[in-house]
């Protein structure tokens, strides 16, 4: 079995191997633009092929930017494509295929890598952790009203702080350059948030609102006129599905969900992807009124470079961690010391006895301050070794805010 890098001329090659993986057909030629697959980095994708020349497995990445705890925005590889032939599975070629795309992450000098989750069940082996989560909110329009009321001459003034902008709105072929400014703009600031290439928006490579189908966008400008938000919505049999909500700040996302609240003819408002501490069941008349999905996993992330990744992320508690870190897919070890001070934290390695034993793919969970440590100490992944220690790592590695990922790939 030969694991060998793509280039252009592989292209079809590529994705009708990855379709087959999946039982699925390419929807048009590879060269077409608005498909999920149409922004692939050829360069940077693996093919596994039989002695025959016969290709049975793909493994791709993106490159994206990761906005981590701090506002420290890193590069990191979203793994993607990867699948192997019905006919060739547990053959070790997808583990052949993880381990030299690690390997190849390493090389370009990232210290971090993402992926969506198709199975929670696969990926936890090869290093990776659930690390945001997200969930479905649903609110009947008749129980829609907010508890307080708007104040005049504002667009809503039920969010925290001053707030004099206004919404217009537009169909999603007259702002492509506005969502994509907008986006930029909240996920620099946003724990857990990957960057959207200018070229997925031109290609329209992925879900709505980054394809270009059609769509009603309400798009929220300040008191200086500039966009800082926006809405992409579309609207059947009654139900007003809400693809993505982004905004600079809570006012604006008030504003924003009390738009698509009072949209007439109506009979509930969806929000697709919202973080599981969305304030808006708490901005609601009737606390019940908005009903929850249950949470699911979206990003998962692996750290190959421990130090590097956990002195380029920012802190708010000082404190000092000794972690035993377990990586048993690349057959590594590492004991460190973690120290932080002002913010800033130093790694480096100590024999000193550990405080917390854990799996690399649990630091991974941990890193963006989605999930506490004292959690999986509880859930039996990871072991504390005093008393006290599991309660100093959730300090330690708590964020500004819970960190959210928008963005599918």
């Amino acid at each position: 079995m030969e694991i060998r890098p793509t280039t252009d001329q592989d292209r079809d090659v590529y994705v009708d191997t990855l379709h087959a993986a999946f039982g699925l057909f390419p929807e048009t030629p590879s060269d077409g633009g608005g498909l999920w697959w149409s922004a692939t980095e050829m360069d940077r994708n693996l093919l596994a092929v039989t002695p025959e020349g016969r290709p049975v497995g793909t493994a791709g990445a993106y490159t994206f930017e990761l906005t981590l705890p701090g506002e420290a925005v890193v590069a990191t590889s979203g793994v993607t494509g990867v699948g192997v032939l019905p006919s060739h599975r547990r053959r070790g070629v997808l583990t052949a295929m993880m381990r030299r795309q690690l390997a190849g992450f390493r090389a370009r000098g990232e210290f971090l890598s993402v992926l969506l989750a198709s199975e929670a069940v696969i990926y936890r082996r090869f290093g990776y952790g659930p690390a945001t989560y997200t969930q479905r909110l649903t609110v009947p329009r008749h129980r829609a009203a907010f508890a307080l009321p708007r104040a005049r001459g504002t667009a809503d003034a039920a969010a925290p702080g001053p707030e004099t902008g206004s919404i217009e709105l537009l169909r999603r072929a007259e702002c492509g350059e506005i969502l994509e400014a907008v986006y930029d703009r909240y996920r620099r600031t946003q724990p857990g948030a990957l960057s959207r290439p200018h070229r997925w928006w031109a290609l329209g490579a992925g879900r709505p609102p980054v394809s270009s189908a059609s769509r009603y966008v309400a798009v929220h400008r300040g008191a200086d006129g500039l966009p800082d938000g926006y809405a992409s919505y579309s609207l059947a049999d009654g139900t007003l599905t809400v693809d993505e909500t982004i905004a600079t700040d809570d006012a604006v996302a008030t504003a924003l969900a009390r738009f698509v609240l009072e949209h007439d003819l109506v009979s509930q408002v969806v929000f697709k992807h919202v973080p599981s501490d969305h304030p808006l069941r708490w901005q609601l008349a009737d606390f019940n009124a908005g009903e929850g999905s249950s949470s699911t996993d979206w990003l998962w992330v692996r750290l190959l470079d421990v130090p590097r990744a956990l002195t380029s992320r920012g802190w708010f508690v000082d404190g000092e961690l000794v972690l035993d870190v377990d990586d048993p897919f690349l057959g590594e070890h590492g004991r460190y010391l973690l120290t932080v001070r002002d913010g800033k934290a130093e790694c480096v390695p100590t024999d000193r006895e550990p405080d917390l034993s854990l799996d690399v793919s649990d630091l991974g969970s941990v890193y963006l301050g989605g999930t506490t440590p004292s959690t999986l100490v509880r859930a039996g992944h990871i072991r504390a070794h005093r008393p006290g220690a599991a309660a100093l790592a959730d300090a330690l590695f708590s964020a500004e805010r819970a960190p959210h990922c928008l963005h599918w790939f």
